[in-house]
């Protein structure tokens, strides 16, 4: 029962190691190209999430200062 458990363990080593293999990893300027992407598309969604916010807080003080809150 061990026995097998190790030889499983060994082709699932062997079969890992055959995958990453075939991988094709991305060149330095591809990463860079999408990390960059990545932070300016996720900095534009946080000006949004904050405007929007500023606006709303900014609505509910204005009716709180309207109805005498």
């Amino acid at each position: 029962m061990a026995e097998t458990k190790k030889k499983d363990r060994g082709l699932w080593f062997r079969e890992m190691k055959s995958e990453l293999k075939k991988v094709v990893w991305p060149s330095k300027k591809t990463v860079l190209k999408n990390t960059g992407t990545v932070l300016l598309c996720s900095l534009c969604i946080g000006v949004c999430i904050w405007l929007f916010d500023f606006v709303v807080v900014n609505a509910f003080q204005m009716l709180i200062g309207v109805l005498g809150g």
